[in-house]
């Protein structure tokens, strides 16, 4: 690339010049390319070892002049084909320019000035957006490439010089973390050392410092272990690395390939030597953890953020914090852990001003909200960009009505309305009563019609108040007070302060008329509800009655939703759950509906109405609870992960004696899942609902911790599973809530675990006081680094089941050991993955997590020829590719241009395992339709013979021409067992059409189709001619470079002489009809509507074919007929000179022809006729008159020709060197550890391919 001219002192320091005129030089750095000695080698080490390994091209352009010691680089090049380029550029356009000049020095400013208008003009083309990367990175990224044979999709994210430790001996080099990839090179002294590791095959990574490894980082495979140490900021490079394998992890679980997000904001200014990507990168966690802190939504996209104080009136004080903008929000969030945060939506913001400055308060900044509340910023660094900033966001942001404020709250949750829900119009439907079943029709969404459209079933079905006790409703209307005091002190609504005093309220427990309002507060789904009026309306109304397998669930489990409370004994409640279940479900097609919702969203329907009890659902499923409620409840079992370690770190004595019971496996998953709702009292489980969604998960893990801790000493004498898990049943069943106001109800589990002495009861509020008091030590920041660590486990766990269940469903009809099966499914996904890296992604979108394992990944035609090339017993040289196709199609049986892997696995082990006769098959049905492919053979007929196209049913490689014919009429007389055999069909099927819809009836037709294609040599169709020569030149290829390659030729010519009289003599004994040239015509490929009727025709002419001595009754069912395309087009065949029509042709070694003179016997067969480019000169063809150009070029394909599968087998077997060619054994486990192997590729070309790594 051209480089903007820089003076260089010593031109021929570490440099050779290869070329040189009189204004320019062109260098190669020692120590590449060819030869350089032991200089070249001492400045290669240098290269890796130094800062200049990154920056250092091996390629340069100097300008000179004759009169200046100074130098100037113009231009550099990772490879002499680029470095030419310029080259030739510079001595096609500048050398006679520069000849004009008389000065030097204009010489000089003539170059430079050009140069720079080179760069710019580049600039301008391809970086319309300013968004390249500054040229050291480039430069890098280029050898980065070059060094890992890396495609140009393949993006460097950044680059850091370390040691990696191979054995007890340092290496340095320079790490490169690409989007894909983990790649290491080191060059020390002539010992070289690369490393390539997919980001989705590390299964840990550590930052850790022992003895032997100071302060270095750990990356773990499944087959290595690789030690890096010697950072310049090692936390830095851990972060990053952790972001990567976190997005590879996202893809395997997600299906989403990882794709620059454009709409994450950049820097102002770049930064030198960091990618754009590392930047998004860096934006992309930060916007993370801003939306995780402050219960955003995903989209927000934070803008900046800045250090400032937050006047806070409730304690009168100046609190230390940083400011957060983004396109919708204000947040701000104190240094000191839960001092106070504060969020403030821009659609409430009325006013924002810059306050006089002073020495106490420098850069004030002003934010008034609708709610009448005034947040006071100060020690703003740059206040004037900041208002600006606000002010754009404040221009964007349509204006709104909101129910956020005082008087928005109050009548929201007091007088059970809502602004979003319209009122009824005359159009609406009638009213219906709350015994309306509403059976899923269609319905108008409104507060009216639906009384839990406007309020929760808690006050819908309110408790009787002469149950409740005096104390606790004096409890509950202190809990109030307190709540409004609260409310009074620091604001209500979203910009309400949030401090420790707000996390003091929520542990003593929330009353029940406030619960809905900060349930929506905490999590963030208020902001979500006022930001999409009439979405969950919309919802219901599209959804209902609509069927989905999400909706065959939903109502399976409607009844088991809270049974015991009242609310859900009634049809009203019922039919709210079933609404916003299957709003959901239509919301986010990948969740669906998952068990446990439908407990978690009965509970939250009893506080809140429909929509906000929905927009909850949302925040807890696609938030608060990530990945949790999916077909593999992943986020569940990270989080059951993230348990387990913490029983160890805090509980070790219990750790050990729980694993070896196995019961946090058994418990934690339905703790989790339902937020204890399933496992503990609802009066109490709800309290930890309250935490939960101020807090998070951090509070279900400590609740977890506390209930093992005060179970320990029964825990640790237990003896199995059974009896741990009676233990803690009865315990959780003993949480009760004094202060409840809610009517009590039994937990259902309590009578089940009745023990002789009656259990102690457990106060929730103790409960929760002493978690946090015991665990208090747990931070959110520290929980999502643990769930990155667990989720590397358990999604690698996941995908070693799926890869286990594969396997053994495919073992049965897979010669292949369970081993090879793995190993070569390894391989297979690897190719889909890469696919979705650098491919088209075309299977990535084919990938459907719900469906079986088996589907899930797939390989299209170009990685199946990758992978067929480099594992494939049969190599052919340049015609592997051809085979390769030919094997694709026939495995294709659905004709979806993808193959999985039972497919994959098939097609290799016809080629590895099985004796002579199914090697043979395979090869056989190679080339045949549709393996072969009617570009390749000059006839396509066959295609239209043999399997005839039909728009109902599609006909399977795999089905013999025998069964097609079974469903004609035939007059031809043959063997008894065959005519049985067609007439029993011919019944089952007239059965079939006629007799009632009897699932039995059908499932045996099944079994008997199934039985019936079962092939056998016999069915296998007959070959013709061009299909032979086709044959023939696989065989040809297949042998080249094989020890007894000689033989083998001698071997195949005398079987194919032999084959090719057998087919003449076979041709004579058929009975051609009169016009079979207007028959050929007529069923040319070129005329769809005669392939159709081509079997018909095909039949008719059967019928009066003689049997020859060969050939059997199978054989003239598969047809003789062979058609013919145009002359122009055809194959050469040559007839055999003075032995008339039908003599052999012999194929010969060109070896074996080099020294006969006697080239009057032979006649070379054209390359471009037969389209056979890999024979070229290396066969001919014997019999044929050298002299005849009538005969070389004149002659056609004998579409009467045939041969059976049962005469080639017959003839191979007559050659032993044959025999053991296809009987040799070949172990494909050598193959694959090849294929494994990293190819290193120098070249320039950007197809390059990167086969599975491995450390």
């Amino acid at each position: 690339m051209w480089l903007a001219p820089e003076e260089v002192l010593l031109a021929n320091a570490l440099w050779v010049t290869e070329q040189a005129n009189p204004f320019f030089l062109l260098q190669r750095r020692r120590g590449h390319g060819k030869g350089g000695g032991l200089t070249g080698l001492l400045v290669g080490t240098l290269d890796v070892v130094l800062d200049s390994s990154a920056r250092v091209a091996p390629f340069r352009i100097l300008h000179q002049t004759q009169d200046s010691q100074i130098y100037w680089a113009v231009a550099c090049g990772t490879t002499h084909k680029e470095i030419a380029k310029h080259w030739q550029w510079l001595e096609n356009n500048l050398l006679q320019t520069l000849s004009i000049f008389d000065n030097e020095e204009d010489i000089t400013t003539f170059v430079k000035g050009k140069i720079h208008g080179i760069i710019a003009e580049e600039n301008k083309n391809q970086q319309p957006q300013g968004e390249e990367d500054p040229g050291k990175f480039k430069e890098a990224e280029l050898k980065m490439r070059k060094q890992f044979g890396m495609p140009e999709v393949e993006k460097l994210v950044n680059y850091y010089s370390c040691s990696y430790w191979k054995g007890r001996v340092p290496r340095q080099g320079w790490l490169y973390l690409t989007v894909n990839h983990i790649c290491f090179y080191s060059f020390l002294l002539g010992k070289e050392v690369t490393l390539i590791v997919q980001w989705v095959d590390v299964t840990q990574l550590e930052k850790n410092a022992t003895l032997l490894f100071p302060e270095c980082i750990k990356v773990s495979t499944r087959d290595s272990e690789l030690y890096f140490s010697m950072f310049l900021n090692i936390n830095e490079t851990f972060k990053l690395m952790e972001q990567l394998a976190n997005i590879a992890m996202r893809q395997l679980l997600d299906n989403k390939g990882f794709v620059e997000d454009m709409l994450l904001p950049k820097p102002s200014k770049p930064l030198k030597n960091i990618s754009a990507l590392k930047r998004d990168l860096d934006a992309r966690a930060k916007n993370e953890w801003y939306c995780a802190t402050f219960r955003l939504s995903k989209d927000e996209r934070l803008d900046g953020h800045t250090d400032c104080t937050l006047w806070t009136p409730f304690n009168k004080i100046h609190i230390l914090g940083q400011m957060f903008v983004s396109n919708n929000y204000i947040c701000f969030a104190s240094k000191a852990e839960e001092a106070c945060h504060l969020i403030i939506p821009l659609r409430e913001v009325t006013i924002v001003e810059k306050a006089d400055s002073s020495s106490v308060l420098p850069s004030p900044l002003s934010i008034s909200t609708k709610s009448k509340m005034t947040f006071l910023f100060a020690n703003l660094k740059d206040r004037d960009f900041l208002v600006q900033r606000i002010s754009d966001f404040l221009q964007r942001t349509p204006s709104k009505q909101s129910c956020n404020n005082d008087e928005g709250w109050k009548k929201t949750f007091g007088d059970h309305a809502c602004e979003e829900i319209p009122a009824q119009s005359p159009s609406s439907p009638q009213t219906l009563s709350p015994d309306s079943p509403l059976n899923n029709q269609p319905v108008s969404f409104c507060a009216a019609d639906i009384p839990t459209a406007s309020q929760g079933l808690l006050k819908l079905f309110r408790t009787n108040s002469e149950n409740i006790s005096a104390n606790k409703e004096a409890r509950e209307k202190m809990k109030e007070e307190s709540w409004n005091i609260h409310f009074f002190e620091y604001g209500r609504g979203v910009c309400m302060y949030r401090t420790a005093k707000t996390r003091d309220l929520v542990l003593k427990g929330i009353p029940d008329n406030l619960r809905g309002e900060l349930w929506l507060l905490f999590s963030g789904a208020w902001n979500e509800m006022v930001t999409h009026p009439r979405y969950y309306a919309d919802l219901v109304e599209q959804s209902m009655g609509k069927y989905t397998l999400a909706t065959e669930e939903i109502e399976r489990d409607l009844h088991r939703s809270m049974p015991e409370h009242p609310a859900f004994q009634n049809e009203l409640g019922i039919a709210a759950l079933r609404r916003v279940l299957t709003a959901y479900a239509f919301r986010n097609p990948t969740i669906g509906y998952c068990q446990a919702m439908n407990i978690v969203t009965s509970v939250l329907l009893l506080y809140c109405n429909e929509e906000e009890a929905f927009w909850l659902l949302v925040a807890l499923c696609e938030r608060m609870l990530p990945d949790y409620y999916n077909t593999r409840v992943v986020g569940a079992l990270v989080d059951q992960g993230i348990f387990e370690e913490l029983t160890h770190d805090c509980l070790p004595q219990l750790s050990e004696k729980m694993q070896e019971l196995g019961v946090i496996s058994s418990i934690s998953l339905s703790w989790f899942l339902t937020l204890f709702l399933s496992v503990m009292p609802f009066e109490s489980a709800v309290i930890i609902v309250d935490c939960f969604f101020y807090e998070g998960i951090k509070v279900i893990l400590q609740v977890s911790l506390a209930i093992l801790d005060a179970n320990m000493d029964k825990l640790l004498n237990c003896c199995d599973e059974g009896e741990a898990m009676t233990i803690l049943g009865r315990y959780l069943d003993n949480v009760v809530n004094q202060q409840s106001v809610s009517q009590t109800n039994t937990h259902p589990c309590a009578n089940m675990t009745s023990g002789d002495e009656p259990q102690a009861k457990i106060d929730i509020f103790e409960l929760i006081k002493t978690a946090y008091e015991k665990f208090n030590h747990l931070k959110s920041d520290d929980i999502e680094q643990m769930r990155f660590k667990q989720r590397l486990k358990v999604i690698h766990s996941l995908e070693d089941t799926a890869k286990r269940s594969v396997v053994r469903a495919i073992s049965g009809d897979i010669s292949f050991s369970m081993q090879e099966l793995e190993e070569l499914y390894v391989v297979f996904k690897a190719k889909h993955l890469m696919s979705c890296y650098w491919g088209d992604r075309t299977a990535a979108a084919q990938r459907d997590q719900s469906l079986p394992y088996l589907e899930q990944y797939r390989i299209n035609i170009e990685q199946f020829k990758e992978l067929f090339s480099s594992l494939t017993p049969w190599y052919c040289g340049q015609h592997t590719k051809v085979l390769a196709e030919r094997m694709f199609r026939l495995l294709d049986t659905n004709r979806d241009a993808l193959i999985n892997f039972k497919e994959f696995a098939t097609g290799m082990s016809g080629m590895y395992h099985g004796d002579l006769t199914e090697k043979l098959k395979l090869l056989y049905k190679l080339h045949l339709s549709p393996a072969l492919h009617s570009e390749e053979a000059e006839s396509a007929v066959e295609a239209a013979t043999y399997f005839p196209e039909d728009n109902t049913t599609e006909v399977s490689p795999f089905v013999s021409e025998l069964d097609i014919f079974l469903h004609c009429d035939s007059q031809e007389a043959s063997v008894q067992e065959d005519k049985a055999a067609r007439d029993g069909n011919s019944k089952d099927q007239e059965d079939k059409g006629t007799s009632p819809q009897d699932y039995r009836y059908y499932l045996q037709m099944w079994a008997k189709e199934k039985d019936s294609k079962k092939e056998t040599i016999k069915d296998l169709p007959k070959m013709s001619q061009e299909q032979f020569i086709e044959f023939c030149k696989t065989l040809y290829n297949m042998f080249s470079e094989d020890p007894v390659e000689q033989e083998l030729y001698h071997a195949i010519a005398t079987v194919a002489s032999l084959l090719l009289r057998i087919g003449e003599v076979g041709k004579k004994f058929s009975h051609q009809p009169a016009k079979k040239s207007d028959y050929c015509k007529a069923n040319s490929p070129q005329d769809p509507v005669s392939e159709g009727e081509s079997p018909a025709s095909e039949q008719s002419q059967n019928s009066t074919v003689e049997q020859y001595p060969q050939a059997t009754p199978e054989d003239k069912a598969s047809g003789d007929i062979q058609t013919e395309k145009h002359q122009q087009e055809s194959h050469i065949f040559v007839d055999g000179s003075g032995e008339g029509p039908g003599s052999p042709i012999q194929l010969l070694s060109d070896d074996e022809t080099k020294d006969d003179m006697s080239m009057s016997s032979y006649s070379m067969v054209s390359t471009g006729s037969l389209q056979c480019e890999d024979i070229a000169d290396d066969t001919v063809l014997v019999g044929c008159e050298a002299g005849s150009s009538a005969a070389r070029y004149g002659s056609t394909i004998d579409a009467d020709w045939s041969i059976s599968f049962e005469q080639i087998l017959a003839s191979i077997l007559t050659e032993t060197v044959l025999v053991n060619y296809f009987e040799k054994k070949v172990d494909i486990m050598q193959k694959i550890r090849e294929q494994k192997k990293v190819v290193r590729q120098f070249s320039s070309s950007s197809d390059y391919e990167l086969s599975s790594v491995s450390g």
